[in-house]
């Protein structure tokens, strides 16, 4: 791998992460367009390792009161009651908030698991990637007109934007816009859709580093020290960024420069179709 390969695709994976257009649509691009080889199961993880750092990163403060709330939880319980340690007017947010994105967690660890070998043998195709590019696009928009109800999170919502989540697993359809496209829809605000979705980010990625370290050696990681950690940090910085930008403006523009976004990135997927055949 170069580095002009190595500076864009680590471009591509950090602005596209958290961005609802879709990062596995993005990447497809180079590959149709030019001769550059496959960049690797090495690259993968560390572009990937980056933006989990970045969200980490970002949510540093909520996420230590998520972990101190963990650690308080059995003290809490024996006090309390579970019930009244979790209740919605009593209970403590911050433990409800680490139950309610493990929950949420829950449903891709299991579908995924059991269906990974089908998606990258049956569904890692660009004519999947623009079909799901664009029909998601068009099913985000509507969520975004819908009046927004301001609903507050509880596991019940939790559990549908989980499930919502497992449709991430096809190819082009956006990990982060399929989350905020549910929370829009069940009713949740924009701001409270787009933190929801880039906290449900982090067992997620983590969960799909684990997996992808299980066929990797560290003789092959260490090979690829360089060009991992070069690539991690450009994902990173680059995927910070747009998770800052992104949660500053999302309650002014709204979704729509996304969908239109999405909508020409689709039908641009399509004339390569055409345009190959």
């Amino acid at each position: 791998m170069d580095w002009l390969q190595l500076i864009v695709l680590s471009l591509i994976q950090g602005i596209t992460e958290f961005l609802p257009i879709s990062s596995s649509a993005h990447l497809i691009l180079p590959a149709q367009l030019s001769d550059w080889p496959d960049q690797g199961l090495a690259f993968d993880v560390a572009v990937h390792f980056g933006t989990l750092v970045a969200v980490v990163v970002y949510f540093k403060t909520e996420l230590l009161d998520m972990l101190q709330a963990t650690l308080s939880a059995p003290s809490q319980v024996r006090r309390y009651g579970f019930r009244s340690t979790l209740s919605a007017t009593a209970g403590d947010p911050q433990l409800r908030q680490v139950l309610q994105l493990a929950f949420a967690t829950l449903p891709i660890v299991i579908i995924g698991f059991v269906a990974k070998d089908f998606i990258d043998s049956e569904l890692r195709s660009i004519t999947v990637i623009a079909t799901t590019t664009l029909l998601f696009g068009l099913v985000l928009w509507y969520a975004d007109t819908r009046p927004q109800q301001h609903k507050t999170m509880s596991f019940s919502v939790a559990g549908w934007i989980g499930l919502a989540q497992c449709i991430a697993l096809i190819p082009g359809t956006s990990r982060s816009g399929i989350t905020m496209t549910a929370a829009l829809l069940i009713g949740l605000g924009r701001t409270q859709s787009a933190r929801f979705s880039f906290l449900l980010a982090i067992p997620t990625i983590l969960g799909a580093q684990m997996l992808m370290l299980l066929d990797i050696s560290l003789k092959e990681m260490l090979a690829e020290a360089v060009t991992m950690l070069s690539a991690a940090t450009l994902a990173g910085i680059s995927a910070y960024a747009c998770i800052h930008i992104f949660i500053r403006l999302v309650e002014r523009t709204g979704m729509r420069p996304y969908v239109y976004y999405r909508i020409a990135l689709g039908l641009t997927l399509f004339s390569i179709i055409a345009w190959t055949n």
